[in-house]
This record gives structure tokens, sequence and C-alpha cells, in this order.
């Protein structure tokens, strides 16, 4: 493959863009929140705790509701999924992790558009697939009207 200068310049466009993205506000608070999440003793006891209960209840899900451990272990592995949503270091990461994804979206979708408005971009948002003939994942076979 030669390397024409247009496309170099598309791999420095795309180099600065991948630059302005990571030192946006939105990446930083990611990073920010990714490392509170990380670095509290709190926060990681309850993750380990639902990752060891989920363990058991994959084990009581095998066997369903004949299980003797039944009722216990969904009882616990609710109340420990309770808390770890409600932790604050996961909620906040969770909020992060949404706002970059929807960041990254975006720029997806006007990348998309500027080449044609016909290109189809997997976003999973509504929002930005609404605009295409596809709403993100045709496992329909083409029966959604995209081809």
């Amino acid at each position: 493959m030669l390397a024409t200068i247009e496309r170099i310049e598309i791999l420095d466009t795309a180099d600065e863009l991948v630059r302005m993205i990571l030192d946006s506000d939105i990446a930083e608070n990611y990073r920010l929140c990714l490392y509170n999440l990380k670095s509290s003793k709190e926060t990681q006891g309850k993750i380990r705790a639902f990752s060891a209960m989920k363990d058991r209840y994959e084990e009581v899900q095998r066997f369903g509701k004949y299980h003797p451990d039944y009722k216990e272990v969904m009882g616990q592995i609710r109340q420990l999924k309770r808390e770890v949503d409600l932790d604050e270091n996961v909620s906040e990461f969770k909020k992060a992790e949404n706002d970059l994804q929807g960041l990254l979206d975006e720029i997806s979708v006007m990348i998309g558009r500027s080449v044609s408005k016909n290109v189809k971009v997997p976003t999973g948002n509504p929002f930005f697939d609404s605009g295409s003939s596809c709403g993100g994942g045709c496992g329909s076979g083409g029966s959604c009207g995209c081809s």
C-alpha cells in the first residue's frame, strides 16, 4: 500500500482527534472515577464479595429452585448487588463511563455522516440510530430494512 499525502493527513487528523478526546474533561473525569473505584478498599471489598457470591449463584442456577441454598443465595446476591450499585464510587464510575461512551458515539456518528448519510454507525444508542435505516443490532436477518 502506498502512503499518499491524503492518507498521512487523515492519520494526522485522527491522532489529533485522539489527543483531543484524551485531553477532554470527560476523559479526565473517567480516569479520576476509575482511580477512585480501584483505590477504595471499601468499594473493592464490596466488589470482591459480590464476585464470590456470583460464583455461588452460578452453581445454584444449575439446579434452580431445587438447590438447597437457593433462597439464601438469591437473597444474598440481590443484597450484595444493591450494595455495589449504591456505592458512590461505582455509581460515579458508571456515570463517567456512560458520558465517555456518549462522547465516542457522537464522534462516530459525526465521522460516519461526514462520509455519507447512509453510513451505518452502530452506537447502541437509539438517539443516534434514529437517523439511519438500521437500528444498530440487526439480528433479524435483514428484515429490519437495512441491507
